[in-house]
């Protein structure tokens, strides 16, 4: 799908989960990207990740603001230091630049709504100081994607 030039109208979409393409995000992590840039979003980007127990993605920060929903099972958010223990519809806001992550410590799946202030991604990696693009083939790589 191409993505609109500025000024170009774009059309409202129905996403169905049960039709969009996974991918695997990190090991026991398989994300599924809904609203994105290449579907016509200018301003926000949201999906959905599902994290097996005992996953995690590494401690890292974002050029965008980011709020995330369990939808169920329970996590851990670490967030600029301070832990948590998130369960279904508890809500994370994290402003750019703060270092964050979420693992899950349970014993069942864990499945969490992403959303992103902005068409354009990055992550930064906490540990290495390197910059990708959200769900790129380096980020997942660098997530430790199996």
């Amino acid at each position: 799908m191409a993505i609109p030039e500025r000024g170009e109208s774009r059309r409202p979409l129905v996403l169905r989960p049960s039709e969009l393409p996974s991918i695997s995000r990190a090991k026991g992590v398989i994300s599924q990207p809904l609203v994105l840039r290449e579907r016509g979003s200018t301003s926000l980007t949201m999906g959905i990740s599902i994290f097996q127990p005992g996953a995690a993605i590494p401690l890292h920060t974002h050029n965008v603001e980011e709020a995330i929903t369990i939808l169920e099972g329970e996590a851990v958010a670490i967030i600029d230091g301070h832990e948590y223990v998130v369960r279904p519809y508890d809500t994370t806001f994290v402003p750019p630049g703060v270092p964050h992550h979420f693992r899950n410590e349970s014993g069942r799946e864990m499945r969490f709504l992403w959303t992103y202030g902005g068409a354009y991604v990055t992550r930064t990696y906490v540990e290495t100081g390197q910059t990708v693009e959200h769900l790129s083939a380096e980020d997942r790589r660098l997530a430790g994607a199996e």
